[in-house]
């Protein structure tokens, strides 16, 4: 399992990342979502700046705190947070004191925003699947997107 997350990782990489992009990718994946008719919330962020956000219908305010819990753990780990929870299976790590429940969710559902030759500048999260489908949703909206970018026509420098 861990293989898998992490060939996603070394794949799913941007080579440019901007607020148009964060709008785009984010539309892409509540379009997706809105498609299939989920009860999902998205955000893509930068740090705790919120570039993006929707909630669709059967999501509740909780949602709001998984998305914040899960882009953290994307946040403090550069990894996402499916990868961090598979690599800490069995770990109680609350009770080490280490990742406090109110700060981090560790589960499936937010991917790093990672940029070629940069690294990590932001998370995307979907928040009221299960952990997997969550984390599926938005991994597959990233390679559709990414798939898009690099077959349309680039443009001029000016």
């Amino acid at each position: 399992m861990t293989d898998h997350l992490q060939l996603q990782e070394d794949e799913l990489v941007f080579d440019t990342f901007d607020l148009v992009d964060a709008w785009r990718l984010g539309t892409l994946i509540t379009e997706r979502a809105i498609a299939d008719d989920l009860a999902v919330a998205v955000d893509v962020r930068r740090g705790d700046h919120v570039l993006f956000r929707a909630s669709l219908p059967g999501t509740t305010v909780d949602q709001q705190d998984w998305l914040r819990k899960k882009a953290a753990v994307v946040q403090r780990f550069e990894a996402s947070s499916a990868l961090v929870a598979a690599r800490f299976d069995g770990v109680d790590l609350a009770a080490l004191g280490w990742l406090d429940p109110y700060d981090y969710a560790l589960t499936g559902g937010s991917f790093p925003i990672r940029l070629r030759g940069s690294g990590v500048v932001g998370a995307v999260t979907a928040s009221g699947l299960t952990s997997e489908e969550d984390h599926d949703l938005v991994t597959s909206s990233i390679a559709a997107y990414l798939a898009s970018a690099s077959s349309s026509p680039t443009e001029s420098a000016s």
